[in-house]
């Protein structure tokens, strides 16, 4: 799903449709055209994207023989991967190189505080799910809130009841689908975040959920300038292999390894008051 954009500077997505239903050389097009008018690319898809996709992603990246495609999967919900590929689009904006772009994915994962609340967790499988819990979502009426990232939580929503939130400001989106209830919003508030918005719910969320009787919702960054701050504060080195400057542990270009890293722990984010 591409989210509308944050602000003015925020660069347009291309949504890649139905590259396992059209004809490969219509694809190769595409993707060749892309390539060409932006130099680089970097496609961001949930690990919930069927494998015909995903496999005919990686084959249209062999044909063209580009160094210059990254394809990207964070482990996060669908409305997690839509808000950091957004995130990523306003980066693009910036004066950063694309490997480091490519590569800042993977550190704003950390940021990004992603569940949802659910109907029944009989067919969860991307968050553990105990017998008790089992059991309990046979019970007619039963709801459960569930935060799938940054650290798996699960509990039975009943008064009181919360979750680990962000312990820095943020805005949060929520996604509806076929399951009543405000629950989310007494959660914002109990976050603390400055703002709650609604949008559509992405089409492979019932998939990653397991479940259609669900409500998602997501907590980010949304000012550009924190973006860049924590982007352009962690360590760039020289990927030993393709040359770009990237951060972290790996290329997302062509998947190299630096022969000897220690990695950064992401950065605490300071308490600030909104303007």
């Amino acid at each position: 799903m591409a989210l509308p954009a944050q602000d003015e500077r925020t660069m347009p997505a291309v949504v890649l449709g139905g590259l396992d239903q059209r004809p490969l050389e219509h694809a190769l097009t595409e993707l060749h055209t892309l390539t060409e008018q932006y130099g680089y690319l970097v496609v961001v898809c949930s690990t919930a994207t069927p494998e015909r996709v995903v496999r005919r992603l990686h084959t249209l990246r062999s044909l063209l023989e580009s160094d210059r495609i990254a394809l990207f999967r964070p482990a996060l919900p669908p409305l997690g991967i839509a808000v950091l590929a957004r995130q990523l689009r306003q980066l693009a904006s910036c004066d950063l190189s694309p490997g480091v772009l490519a590569s800042a994915g993977r550190l704003l994962t950390h940021y990004i505080h992603a569940g949802a609340v659910l109907g029944s967790v009989a067919r969860l499988d991307r968050v553990p799910v105990g017998l008790k819990a089992h059991a309990k979502s046979w019970v007619p009426g039963s709801q459960f809130a569930v935060l799938a990232h940054p650290e798996p939580q699960l509990e039975r929503v009943a008064p009181g009841v919360t979750l680990k939130g962000p312990e820095f400001n943020t805005w949060m989106l929520v996604a509806r689908g076929q399951l009543q209830g405000d629950w989310v919003a007494g959660l914002a508030g109990q976050w603390s975040v400055h703002g709650l918005r609604e949008v559509p719910l992405p089409a492979e969320s019932p998939v990653w959920w397991g479940t259609a009787r669900m409500t998602e919702f997501c907590s980010y960054l949304a000012d550009l300038s924190v973006l860049y701050q924590l982007v352009t504060s962690v360590r760039q080195t020289a990927c030993h292999w393709c040359g770009l400057d990237v951060i972290g542990d790996r290329c997302v270009f062509c998947s190299a390894t630096p022969p000897a890293y220690e990695p950064e722990a992401p950065r605490a984010l300071e308490q600030r008051t909104p303007a």
